[in-house]
């Protein structure tokens, strides 16, 4: 198999494996604390993030084994540390949001919630919920482009 089908091969597994892992293996309190300040919300991250990263390993093992690629371990060890830190860095929530704030992106950041300008209200003038929020899909976004970055030393190295 060639770089190419390989990298296409890794990155789908851990796409697919992000989105299990983000959304169905992570716990309500791992969500729910992993932003917050002090040693509680860093270990609640850190908790969230082993637990991602072996279903991302699992995942693109069976892809591996299928598959028949040939992953060094130097690659897969590069690959997923750069995706683990990455992942728990922007996970802690207060990142993302100097991240989005240095970009030029806080209004986008807080879309979907109360702190926007143009926020949905019910009818009694409350926030309205809603399917998503800015800060959402820039923590997706930023964790997708770092999968990419993984895949690329999974494949390559």
């Amino acid at each position: 198999m060639n770089a190419a089908a390989t990298f296409a091969a890794v990155f789908a597994a851990l796409y697919v494996a992000h989105n299990v892992g983000d959304h169905w293996v992570q716990t309500s309190c791992q969500s729910a604390r992993k932003g917050l300040p002090g040693w509680g919300g860093r270990l609640a991250g850190a908790r969230h993030v082993a637990s991602l990263t072996a279903t991302k390993a699992v995942l693109l093992a069976l892809v591996a084994a299928v598959l028949g690629l040939h992953l060094s371990v130097l690659g897969l060890v590069l690959g997923f540390g750069v995706d683990a830190l990455t992942h728990w860095w922007a996970d802690r929530r207060s990142t993302l949001a100097w991240l989005a704030k240095v970009t030029g992106q806080s209004e986008f950041y807080s879309l979907g919630t109360g702190a926007h300008p143009a926020h949905p209200v019910s009818a009694q003038g409350t926030p309205a919920a809603h399917l998503g929020t800015g800060a959402y899909a820039l923590d997706q976004s930023f964790h997708h482009l770092w999968l990419l970055v993984a895949a690329l030393l999974i494949t390559a190295v």
